[in-house]
């Protein structure tokens, strides 16, 4: 990723038109990982068997091509073989759907007819990727990974003391010092008990109270995981809610294990169904399968 400064002019017209301007929610490095984070754990749903040719680093454009943008055309040419690229639709037939793929690729452009020239490979029966989902997801586990950093920084306890004078100040230090070295004692001089003037107190303390009864780092770990499940359930990888996992019954397990498939479900019949045409127009033979039904029936045995 290549970053372009920018100026004050720029800077300003970027906060300006976003609210609230004060949070950058997409635009930093941990929206970034989850996205990246996210969507591997989403292309583990789906298992393609594709052509040779398909394999390797052409074998992740094409996942990528199909969660990202929804669809792909597959289509022959003298040079390259049988192929595929991302595309734009055009058009629409008697029943609503496009008619026309436009590829635009520096090595090969073209208008391409569906169902004459080319096949389209779908994800969703609406067209769409699954990126909205991705990102949504991404931005809530975005937001409360900061929290937990700010979290395990003010976890770190340390005392307020504030000292009357330097020598306190010093004494205080040193002290503090003994104490983190490990010594199980500390002997200080009595004299520091009180000021010889005006008998004051040398140092004040502020203690923080009621620790237990905010929120945690334990709590932010917890709904980090929440969120996980959740998207888990949202893609199709089976997931058991850490709050009920030990008391969770077999209708239970049953109902979360159909919430998790449901959306699975429906990418596995419509690309299915897509592959159909594809396979008989190209004489290709490529298919689909869920990765995780055989584990979810274990689990459902047992």
């Amino acid at each position: 990723m290549h970053y372009i400064p920018l100026n004050y002019e720029q800077i300003n017209v970027a906060a300006g038109t976003y609210t609230p301007s004060t949070n950058k929610n997409v635009n930093n490095k941990t929206f970034q990982y989850w996205e990246r984070s996210l969507f591997q754990r989403a292309c583990s749903v789906l298992q393609f068997e594709l052509p040779e040719e398909w394999q390797g680093s052409v074998r992740d454009f094409f996942y990528f091509c199909l969660f990202k943008y929804g669809y792909l055309a597959v289509f022959q040419t003298e040079e390259l073989g049988k192929v595929f690229q991302p595309c734009t639709l055009n058009g629409y037939d008697f029943y609503y759907q496009p008619v026309t793929a436009q590829i635009s690729n520096p090595k090969y452009n073209a208008n391409l007819e569906i169902g004459k020239d080319c096949e389209l490979i779908k994800l969703c029966p609406d067209y769409f990727g699954i990126w909205d989902v991705i990102s949504y997801y991404a931005e809530k586990l975005s937001l409360l990974d900061n929290a937990i950093n700010m979290s395990l920084i003010n976890n770190k306890f340390a005392f307020l003391i504030g000292a009357r004078n330097k020598t306190a100040g010093e004494a205080l230090k040193k002290m503090l010092d003994k104490i983190n070295r490990g010594e199980p004692a500390v002997i200080y001089d009595m004299k520091l008990l009180n000021d010889p003037q005006d008998k004051a107190e040398p140092w004040q303390f502020m203690e923080r109270k009621n620790l237990k009864e905010s929120y945690l780092t334990s709590d932010q770990l917890m709904d980090m995981q929440t969120i996980l499940n959740a998207f888990d359930a949202e893609i199709g990888i089976p997931t058991v809610p850490y709050q009920i996992k030990e008391r969770m019954v077999t209708s239970e397990a049953e109902s979360r294990t159909i919430d998790a498939t449901s959306r699975s479900v429906v990418w596995f019949d419509t690309i299915s169904s897509s592959l159909v045409n594809v396979n008989k127009h190209f004489d290709l033979n490529i298919s689909v399968s869920l990765r995780y039904t055989e584990e979810q029936e274990e689990v459902q045995n047992e």
